[in-house]
């Protein structure tokens, strides 16, 4: 046996999407970091041993993907693979390079994949190293560390810590969390494993083996919450917890899960009769045996989220991340429990009580619940952080873990920069760390760009045209090949009027003289709407009345399709603000979607007495407005956010006009620029799941130059081609001028040069 011992600054246990983007964090922040993972490919959850394609919160909210690390792996990843994604099982080895060239091309990391963490060295309240062996190598690796992050899902390090962890599900009588349960219980979320089918051209016969679970009653797929409807395979639903230990248990769960998954398969191509059909040319192509973990131990940190702090959006003066997949807890016993996971067995009604009280987000994650509340060096990233089991339900998500992770890998570093213990970073650096976050591309709700060291706040910023909005409508095209916008909800179902709808309009005039919809009336008689215009604090308010009423009207519609106009005269319009355009509930009409999405501009439907929802999948309802609005303007360039929030925050050129077109900063004196740094649109609308393979954002700056002016004639300083990533940022030696040009010669595809932020460093 072989011994070894290293000494790093950051040591992070786990390479699953959170532990990664911890270990990448800190790395690019100048820390000497290891990444231990006890698997041969980075990714957990995620990799192609398991195949759980990342969720997050734009499943639920429209512009609100995770950005960071983990969207600049996932727009990688879209880009150069040709496997379609479809839902889990659909995960290829191309996700597992991404990230393992990403972790190569990483200075100041090292990789320790296949390397188990067995025991740690502790003194007092510090963690000095853990001990590690690298299996089939008869190796010991002792590795010592000024800070230690535990993303290892289990809480490993954490437990052999001795830190105190909570595991299953508070009693309601504890924290009064809408989702918690009359009597505490230790029962925890189940594991999954996945499975991938393949259309071959011709009948193809299946016999499962002996030893396969036998599914014999149709009532148990499709009364229970677990309906077969893919072909392809999938299938979060073949799932075991409860009796089983999700961490002792392991291995007795894969075996169990693979009789099921088997067993499933057998059904669907044997027994059932409607996809026995369907199934006739399809062949098992891939079973998964790595069990996907939902939830063990929770380390108890320096906050311990509730659920009230999801469903309030709790302003955290240390927020550090965001969230948005609902409070889906999963029935514990899964395959054996009577009933599947509760919002399947309603078939994901919206509007069912259930329903209404999961919505949760977007919400704000605090630091403190990242940092181990018994140790003075230790963090936790991914499903291991503070919260209790129902907050759990939405934080546990793999895009929200990823942004935990990168949060988790900034404090850690920027803490060993300043001196400091990372316990006494919420309170000491805080606004250090936002602001690193901020400018490494992650979005925070509650917080904006204020970095004194960026210039680009200090510039005057004009641009060579800028895009008006004038509204859309079913004739409207937009640039949207590749993104499968309207495939979960068929228009038809989705644009009735049964209930009230709003749709987002940017404000950039005081004044508004009128606002068109196109009305579908399918009654044979004349039809009165009621439409009224209110404030709204951001795009994701979802509060049915809150909001201050504009103004209001009643509107009539013969039978037909018609643009019904509004006379608003609104005087005093709330410039640089979104308002939203509500029709309240009349059966006999639609309201028509656009045929294309116009930048942030997102609807939404009423689903009960105070709460609305993302509409669609974010599409924009049908509208016009005179006078066209202002509200792409170059200024929003340096507003400080980085996507449609308040408001759109985006330069948009104009689209009537050819490509070139540019953004200028302007200074009263001359600057030595070393450092420009640049967030372009795209991949915000939906999640990773609706985009195509090889897909690149139309929206997305192609060819672009950086121009600068010396000796009143403008000089290029640098060219980019074939861009296709969200941020990228850009060094130099130093240019000495008043006056900068971000020049756009071709996008991906959209009509319009359109930038989010412009950064600017001396």
């Amino acid at each position: 046996m072989q011994n070894l011992e290293e000494k790093y600054n950051i040591v992070v246990v786990g390479g699953g999407l959170a532990g990664f983007c911890a270990a990448i964090a800190a790395a690019r922040l100048g820390s000497k970091t290891c990444i231990v993972h006890n698997r041969p490919v980075f990714g957990g959850n995620s990799s192609s041993e398991i195949r759980v394609t990342p969720h997050g919160a734009c499943a639920f909210h429209a512009y609100a993907r995770e950005t960071g690390i983990i969207s600049e792996l996932l727009i990688a990843e879209r880009a150069v693979n040709h496997e379609e994604i479809f839902e889990n099982g659909w995960t290829n080895s191309i996700w597992d390079l991404t990230m393992y060239n990403l972790a190569q091309s990483t200075p100041n990391l090292t990789i320790k994949v296949n390397t188990d963490v067995y025991e740690i060295i502790k003194e007092d309240r510090l963690i000095k190293a853990v001990k590690a062996r690298i299996q089939n190598s008869e190796t010991d690796v002792l590795l010592y560390a000024d800070t230690f992050i535990d993303a290892s899902g289990d809480g490993i390090v954490a437990d052999l810590a001795g830190c105190e962890y909570r595991l299953g599900s508070e009693a309601k009588s504890e924290f009064n969390e809408p989702h918690a349960p009359d009597v505490a219980s230790k029962d925890v979320m189940g594991s999954s494993i996945h499975f991938k089918t393949k259309y071959i051209g011709k009948p193809c016969d299946y016999k499962a083996p002996e030893w396969a679970i036998s599914y014999d009653d149709a009532s148990f797929f499709y009364k229970q919450g677990r309906p077969p409807k893919q072909k392809r395979g999938g299938y979060w639903w073949i799932e075991i917890g409860v009796p089983y230990n999700t961490i002792t248990d392991n291995e007795t769960i894969r075996h169990e899960l693979t009789r099921h998954a088997l067993g499933v398969w057998d059904w669907m191509k044997n027994k059932d009769p409607k996809m026995m059909e369907l199934t006739k040319e399809y062949a098992l192509d891939w079973v998964g045996q790595v069990p996907g973990k939902r939830e063990s131990r929770r380390i108890m940190g320096q906050y311990l989220m509730t659920e009230h702090d999801p469903q309030n959006c709790t302003v955290f003066n240390d927020e550090i991340a965001f969230g948005g997949w609902f409070i889906d807890l999963h029935t514990p016993g899964g395959l054996l429990a009577a009933n599947s996971e509760p919002s399947s067995n309603e078939n994901y009604s919206t509007f069912s009580e259930y329903a209404v009280k999961s919505y949760a987000g977007p919400y704000g994650i605090p630091l403190r619940s990242l940092i181990a509340k018994d140790m003075d060096n230790l963090m936790m990233a991914g499903r291991n952080v503070s919260v209790t089991h129902a907050a759990l339900g939405t934080v546990r998500v793999m895009n929200t873990t990823a942004l935990m992770g990168q949060a988790a890998g900034t404090a850690a570093a920027l803490s060993l920069q300043r001196n400091l213990p990372v316990t006494e970073a919420p309170a000491k650096i805080i606004e250090e760390i936002q602001q690193q976050l901020l400018r490494d591309g992650c979005f925070l709700p509650n917080y904006s760009n204020k970095d004194e060291k960026d210039i680009a706040l200090q510039a005057k910023i004009t641009a060579s045209s800028e895009a008006l909005l004038y509204g859309a409508g079913p004739e409207s095209k937009g640039a949207h090949e590749g993104l499968k916008i309207w495939e979960d909800q068929p228009q038809y179902e989705i644009e009735k009027m049964e209930c009230r709808k709003g749709q987002l309009i940017a404000i950039g005039s005081s004044f508004i003289n009128k606002i068109e919809v196109c009305i579908r009336n399918n009654s044979d008689s004349e039809q009165n709407f009621t439409v009224q215009l209110r404030k709204s604090e951001h795009i994701w308010d979802y509060s049915v009345d809150k909001g201050e009423v504009l103004s209001e009207a009643e509107l009539s519609i013969l039978p037909g399709t018609h643009w019904v106009a509004w006379p608003v005269d609104l005087k005093n319009a709330p410039v640089g603000e979104f308002v939203r355009l509500d029709i309240l509930p009349n059966a006999a009409l639609e309201w028509l979607c656009a045929g294309k999405i116009e930048s942030g501009h997102m609807a939404m439907y009423q689903i009960s007495a105070e709460k609305m929802r993302r509409f669609g999948n974010g599409q924009t309802l049908s509208f016009r407005i005179e006078p066209a609005q202002p509200c792409f303007s170059p200024q929003n360039v340096i507003s400080g956010v980085t996507r449609p929030h308040k408001f759109t925050n985006l330069w948009k050129s104009d689209p009537n006009l050819p490509l070139s077109q540019f953004l200028q900063l302007s200074w009263e004196k001359s600057k030595v620029i070393k450092g420009i740094e640049l967030t372009f649109p795209g991949h915000l609308l939906r999640e990773y799941h609706a985009y195509d393979p090889f897909y690149r954002d139309p929206q997305c700056p192609k060819d672009y130059e950086i121009l600068a002016l010396k000796d009143n004639k403008w000089e290029k300083v640098l060219e980019v081609t074939e861009n296709y990533q969200r941020q990228v940022k850009h060094s130099f030696e130093g240019i000495e001028t008043t006056e900068l040009r971000i020049q756009v010669n071709a996008t991906n595809g959209d009509p319009s040069a359109q930038i989010y932020e412009i950064r600017c460093y001396e």
